[in-house]
Parts: C-alpha cells; sequence; structure tokens
C-alpha cells in the first residue's frame, strides 16, 4: 500500500523516524509521500526522502501559510529527482473569522490572497508536469471554480471532504481517503464513498493528525493505513486484495515519479 499523505517532517516525529518507518514497511506499507506544507520545512522533508529509499515529497504552501509563500524556492525544490507533486495546497476557509481578526484584514481579502497562491501553484504543477496536491476546507464551490478554469490540472483532493461538487472533478483528480472514514461520525463521507469511481481512490493517513479509530488521540502513523483500506473494503463491499491492489496501482498511476 501506499501512504499518499504522512507529514514525516512533523516535529513529532522527530525523536522515533525509523521506528515510524520500520513499523509502515512491516504494515506493507510501501511507499510513503510527504506533503509540503511550510516552505521552513521543505529541506527537511527533502532530506527525509533522501534517506529512506520508499520516502518521497512534494513541494507547496498549505493556504493557511500563504505569507510564506515564495515561488522560486518552491520551483528550486521541486527539480529534485525525489519530488513527486506541488502541494499541498488549496483554500482553508475554516479559520477567517480568526485569521481575520489577527491580522486585521477582511474576510474577503485573505480569500482572494488563498487563490492567488492556489492558482500560483496550479500553474507551477503545469510548468513543471507534476500532479497536484490539493487541500479544500470549507471552500468546495470556489476550489472546484478554479479547478474547471484549468482543464489540464490533475492530481488528489487530499482528505476529501465528502463534497458532491468535488465528483465533478473525477476525471482529472483522484480522491485521498483516510481516517475521518473510520470514524463514527462520518456519516456524510460513507455516502459518498461508493459515488467515486474506484480507479480514482487513494489512501493517506495526514499522520500525525487524524488517527483512525480504535486509536483516535493517539499519535497517527503511515502503519494504520491498513485500518483505513479495510473500512473502504468493508464500505464497498470489496475484499481488502482488491482495495490494496486498486488503491496502489491508481497512487502509482498519479504519481509517475515514483516509478
Amino acid at each position: 500500500m501506499i501512504d499518499t499523505h504522512c507529514h514525516l517532517d512533523s516535529q513529532s516525529f522527530e525523536s522515533d523516524l525509523d521506528e515510524v518507518i520500520a513499523r509502515a514497511y512491516k504494515a506493507n506499507v510501501a511507499k510513503i509521500i510527504i506533503p509540503g506544507a511550510d516552505i521552513r520545512t521543505l529541506p527537511k522533508a527533502l532530506g527525509i526522502a533522501h534517506q529512506y529509499e520508499n520516502v518521497y515529497f512534494a513541494v507547496g504552501v498549505h493556504p493557511n501559510d500563504i505569507d510564506l509563500f515564495d515561488n522560486n524556492v518552491l520551483k528550486e525544490y521541486a527539480q529534485d529527482n525525489k519530488c513527486v507533486a506541488i502541494g499541498e495546497c488549496g483554500l482553508d476557509y475554516y479559520r477567517l473569522a480568526e485569521i481575520s481578526q489577527k491580522e486585521a484584514q477582511t474576510q474577503e481579502a485573505i480569500k482572494a490572497q488563498q487563490k492567488q497562491c492556489f492558482i500560483a501553484q496550479i500553474e507551477l504543477a503545469l510548468q513543471l508536469q507534476k500532479p497536484l496536491i490539493v487541500h479544500i476546507r470549507e471552500a468546495s464551490t470556489d476550489a472546484f471554480e478554479i479547478l474547471n478554469e484549468y482543464k489540464n490540472a490533475y492530481g488528489v483532493l487530499h482528505c476529501y471532504n465528502a463534497d458532491r461538487i468535488l465528483l465533478g472533478l473525477s476525471e482529472r483528480f483522484y480522491y485521498g481517503i483516510g481516517g475521518v472514514c473510520t470514524f463514527k461520525n462520518a456519516r456524510r463521507l460513507i455516502e459518498v464513498l461508493p459515488l467515486i469511481p474506484k480507479e480514482r481512490i487513494v489512501l493517506e493517513t495526514d499522520a500525525p493528525y487524524l488517527t483512525p479509530h480504535p486509536h483516535r488521540g493517539t499519535r497517527n502513523e503511515p502503519h494504520y493505513i491498513p485500518l483505513i483500506m479495510q473500512q473502504i473494503a468493508q464500505v464497498l463491499g470489496m475484499s481488502e486484495d482488491e482495495v490494496m491492489g486498486l488503491s496502489t496501482q491508481n497512487a502509482m498511476r498519479l504519481f509517475q515519479d515514483m516509478n
């Protein structure tokens, strides 16, 4: 299996990274992708990817960190042979009120800045012919409209939020399914899961966040991917082997620089 979204560059993995990766391999997680969320940790992500043979990274700026955006830095790191994607990038309107108050800006101004930063990263992905890792939180309509404008853009909708408008992107985008699908309150995602084309489902943990049931409240790790795979198999009425094979093929097709 492939963990297509795991923040191995997080501080929470600093003390036992070797053990975390060893546990992942033991759980049949063959490859791991570190998404780029913060320019400040890109050197660390690159270093980890080169330290471990089956770990790769992406370059990007999270919508909540747009003040750090530097297209030249992203472009420089994207040239590395272990960089497989651009992102995570996108739109996140969840904390607009809080950010607006803190930075003395209107919410509309922050939205406009997020869109500008997102579009710059889409254009970088197109320029470099790499897939996008897209973060969308409480901004599905705006994100859909932007992605719909860039007809050649493709990638994965990380931590797919079950909004049905985003299913309209399934010809070009994959859907990252993580620990949320195991939560007791995940009814919306469970209902929409059968509507996602099977050839568009990829697995992710978003570790150290969103730990799957029954380990909620503890640090998430890539070795929990089987719990996500098993839940998908159960919901879709597929065998575990089918989900493992299909999701791995999907991830390898999307992130071709891992081949």
